[in-house]
């Protein structure tokens, strides 16, 4: 039997339309009248008929829990994942695959989490590709208040900081291209800590069962299944770096021989290809894709 990863994107890979092929399938019309419930506004509508809004952080997160959490459901009738693992707003939805919280619960965390996140201000986040590492981090080791907040692949990071601190970094790393995005505030960095803390108080409230399959969390990339240790890693995500690029590495070390990237695009399949080469690739980003 083939060990599979299943992997979860996060905030970016969001398209208009996705999940809109879902809404012929019983379960998923359901949980699409649930979220409506929750969040008090149509997923639906949002990904079929508003680009602004569903760029937009506080749209963002819940829409792609939405989606890919039904995903996951319908490719789980078939087949059950031997390790889970999702970056930055993925790791809820690999969380919930893995049983840690039940579905409604999760997406409860994950509206707090982008209404905390999109009302942080005052910071910056910038992509580099293709730089000099031991330069990169030896700048980013002499300039205040900026850090590596997603090391996606050995030539994709992200920085993150205050403005000043990160356009000193972009400044002095020579990169083929240097990317400020387009986010309010400089996530997955020290400078999160009190909408972090504010989270903390309502990730403590909620009840974490052991997971049915190890996680590799963001924050730490070492497989665990233990419900308090996979809680503390996730408070520690909003102002932890998400580390992707060990996180790849981590599959092939477990035995993992096939990832799925389950949610629209393929970013996370993109970056693994490049540090794994081995490993069997598939995507589940839609309805079409559901017959693997």
């Amino acid at each position: 039997m083939t060990k599979t990863a299943w992997v979860f994107p996060g905030q970016g890979s969001q398209s208009q339309g996705m999940g809109i092929d879902l809404l012929d399938i019983p379960s998923a019309k359901e949980k699409f009248a649930q979220a409506e419930d929750i969040l008090g506004w149509s997923v639906i509508e949002i990904c079929q008929n508003n680009a602004e809004k569903l760029s937009h952080t506080l749209y963002t997160q819940p829409c792609l829990y939405v989606v890919e959490t039904i995903l996951a459901d319908i490719v789980r009738e078939k087949e059950k994942p031997n390790l889970v693992a999702g970056h930055s707003l993925g790791e809820y939805v690999a969380l919930y695959v893995a049983g840690v919280f039940e579905w409604s619960a999760g997406l409860r965390l994950v509206k707090r989490r982008a209404e905390l996140m999109d009302c942080a201000a005052g910071g910056m986040m910038a992509a580099l590709m293709n730089f000099d590492r031991q330069e990169l981090e030896k700048v980013i080791a002499e300039t205040p208040d900026v850090v590596l907040a997603n090391d996606n692949s050995p030539a994709q990071v992200v920085i993150s900081g205050s403005p000043e601190a990160v356009q000193a970094v972009m400044s002095q790393v020579k990169a083929k291209r240097a990317i400020p995005l387009n986010v309010s505030g400089a996530f997955h960095s020290p400078l999160m800590a009190a909408p972090a803390a504010e989270f903390q108080d309502i990730l403590e409230s909620i009840e974490f069962q052991p997971a049915f399959v190890p996680v590799l969390s963001n924050v730490e990339p070492l497989p665990s299944v233990d419900a308090t240790v996979l809680k503390q890693r996730l408070i520690q995500q909003m102002t932890g770096g998400v580390r992707w690029r060990e996180i790849s590495l981590a599959l092939p070390e477990n035995g993992i021989e096939r990832v799925v990237e389950i949610g629209p695009g393929n970013v996370l399949t993109g970056l693994i290809k490049r540090i794994c080469p081995d490993l069997i690739l598939e995507n589940v980003r839609g309805a079409d894709d559901l017959a693997i």
